[in-house]
C-alpha cells in the first residue's frame, strides 16, 4: 500500500468509522420522523406524481417532466454502484452489508425528499432552463455564498475528477478481465471519447450513450430478475444469510459487524446518492407545479435503485458464492456471479453494459462539475483547465488500483455529504412547510400548486411568484 493510499484509508476510517454512520443514519431517522414518515406514507403518491400529465404537458417549455427527471436519474444511478459497489461491499463487509444498504436507502429516501424539494424551492430560472442544487440553496437559503463555493468546489472535484476515475477504473477492470484488454489502451480510448464530447465536438457520441444506457439498464434488470426467478427457492435463504450476517454473534466478535455497517452505508450512499447533494442538481431542472413533487420523485428513485436493483445484484452474488476469498475486484466479482448463473455470455454482457453505464456517468459527472464551476465564476480558462483535469483523472482511473480510486471516492463524497447535510438540516423547516402545503392541497382534492408566499421566510427564492407560476401554467 502506497503512502497516499494509506493516508486516504486512515482518513476514511476516521470519517466513516463513526462520524458519517451516525450523521447519515441519525439525520435520516430524524427527517423520517419529522416528515411523518413521508417515504412510506406518500409511497402511492410517488407513482401518481411520476405520471403527472400536467407536468408532462409542461415539459419542453422550460425544464423536464417528472417522469423524464425520474428516468434520467434512474439511468444515471443504474451502473457502477449497483454492479461494482455492491460486489465490493459484500466482499469486504459480508452479506450483512446488504441489510445496511437497505436501511440507509429507507431512511435516506426521506433525506432525498428534503434535498430535492429544497433544490426546487431555490432554483433559478434562466432562458430555457432552471439551475439549482446545494450551492444555490446554501447561498440563497442560508446566505452563505462562501460555503456554497466550498460545496461547488467539492462536487466539481468529487464528480468530475474522483468519481470519473472510479468509472474509468471499472471499465478497465471489466474489459481487462473479460477481453484481456490492456489498461493503457483503455485509458487512451476513454480519454479520446471523453475529450471529443466535453470539448464540444461530436455530440452524437453523447446522444448515443443517452439512448443506449436506458436500454442497457432495462436489460440488466431483466437479466437479474430472470436469474432470481429461476433461483426463487434460494431467495429466503439469501435473506436469512443477510440478516444473520448483519446481526450475528460471530460477526460482532470477529469485527465483521462494523465492516458490514461501514461498507453497506458507503456503497449504499455511492449507489443511491441520498443526502450527498448530487441529485438536487438534476432535481432543480424539472418542470413541476409544486416543489414536493420532485422531492417525492427523488425519494422513489432511492427505493428503485437500492431496494430493487442493488438487492437483485446482492442476491445473485451471494447465491453464486466465492466472493469472500476471491482475488477479483468489484465488477469482476459481479461478472463471475452472472457467469456462474448464466454462462460466459452473461459476463460479456456485463462488460459491455458497464462500458456504456460508466462512460455516460463520466459525461454526467463532468456536467455536475462544469455546472458548479460556472456557479463559482464564468471563466473560459478555468473551464479549460478543469476539462484537462477531468481527462487526466480518466487516465489515472484506468491504470490505478481498485482500492485507491474507491478510497478517494469514499473520502470526497463523505466531505460533500457532510456539507450538504448541514445545509438541509438548517433549511428543513422550509421543506417541511412545503410538504405540509402539498398534503393540505391533496386532501382538499387539488392538484397542488405552490407559491412562495406560502412561506414565512421567502429570502433568496427567485421563482414561485404567483405571476411566474401562472405564466408557466398557461
Amino acid at each position: 500500500m502506497s503512502i497516499l493510499e494509506k493516508g486516504i484509508t486512515e482518513a476514511n476510517d476516521a470519517m466513516w468509522g463513526t462520524i458519517l454512520i451516525v450523521v447519515l443514519l441519525g439525520l435520516g431517522l430524524w427527517f423520517t420522523v419529522k416528515t411523518d414518515f413521508v417515504q412510506f406514507r406518500l409511497f402511492p403518491e410517488m407513482f401518481r406524481v411520476l405520471f403527472d400529465k400536467r407536468s408532462i404537458s409542461a415539459a419542453g417549455k422550460k425544464g423536464t417532466s417528472s417522469f423524464q427527471a425520474f428516468a434520467i436519474s434512474a439511468a444515471s444511478r443504474v451502473g457502477t454502484g449497483n454492479m461494482a459497489g455492491v460486489a465490493s461491499a459484500i466482499a469486504v463487509g459480508g452479506p450483512g452489508a446488504v441489510f445496511w444498504m437497505w436501511l440507509i436507502a429507507m431512511l435516506g429516501s426521506a433525506t432525498a425528499f428534503v434535498e430535492s424539494t429544497l433544490a426546487q424551492v431555490y432554483k433559478v430560472p434562466e432562458k430555457n432552463q432552471y439551475r439549482g442544487g446545494p450551492a444555490y440553496y446554501i447561498e440563497k437559503g442560508l446566505n452563505m455564498r462562501w460555503l456554497g463555493i466550498v460545496f461547488a468546489v467539492t462536487i466539481a472535484f468529487t464528480y468530475g475528477l474522483v468519481f470519473n476515475s472510479v468509472q474509468s477504473n471499472t471499465i478497465s477492470l471489466a474489459f481487462g478481465g473479460q477481453f484481456d484488454f490492456s489498461k493503457g489502451w483503455m485509458a487512451v480510448v476513454l480519454t479520446i471519447l471523453t475529450a471529443i464530447v466535453i470539448f464540444g465536438g461530436l455530440k452524437s457520441i453523447a446522444q448515443v450513450a443517452q439512448y443506449v444506457v436506458p436500454v442497457m439498464a432495462v436489460l440488466y434488470i431483466a437479466l437479474a430478475v430472470y436469474i432470481l426467478a429461476i433461483n426463487l427457492d434460494v431467495v429466503p435463504d439469501m435473506i436469512s444469510i443477510i440478516f444473520a450476517n448483519a446481526f450475528g454473534f460471530r460477526e460482532v466478535v470477529s469485527g465483521g459487524f462494523g465492516a458490514a455497517i461501514m461498507m453497506g452505508i458507503k456503497r449504499g450512499l455511492f449507489s443511491n446518492e441520498a443526502g450527498m447533494g448530487s441529485a438536487p442538481n438534476a432535481a432543480a431542472t424539472a418542470e413541476v407545479t409544486h416543489p414536493a413533487k420532485q422531492g417525492l420523485i427523488q425519494a422513489l428513485g432511492v427505493f428503485f435503485d437500492t431496494i430493487l436493483i442493488c438487492s437483485a445484484t446482492g442476491f445473485i452474488l451471494i447465491s453464486a458464492g466465492g466472493y469472500a476469498d476471491s482475488k477479483a475486484d468489484g465488477i469482476q466479482l459481479t461478472q463471475k456471479a452472472f457467469e456462474f448463473h448464466m454462462g460466459d455470455w452473461a459476463a460479456i454482457f456485463i462488460a459491455i453494459a458497464i462500458f456504456f453505464f460508466a462512460y455516460s456517468s463520466i459525461l454526467g459527472n463532468y456536467y455536475y462539475g462544469e455546472n458548479n464551476i460556472g456557479y463559482i465564476k464564468n471563466s473560459k480558462w478555468g473551464l479549460f483547465i478543469y476539462r484537462l483535469a477531468v481527462l487526466a483523472m480518466v487516465v489515472f482511473g484506468s491504470i490505478a488500483t481498485f482500492d485507491l480510486v474507491w478510497a478517494l471516492a469514499d473520502l470526497t463524497m463523505g466531505i460533500m455529504a457532510l456539507i450538504n447535510l448541514y445545509a438541509i438540516t438548517r433549511l428543513f423547516k422550509i421543506a417541511k412547510r412545503v410538504l405540509d402545503d402539498y398534503v393540505e392541497q391533496r386532501k382538499a382534492g387539488k392538484d397542488p400548486t405552490f407559491y412562495k408566499d406560502t412561506l414565512d421566510n421567502q429570502n433568496g427564492i427567485e421563482f414561485w411568484d404567483r405571476e411566474q407560476t401562472t405564466e408557466k401554467e398557461s
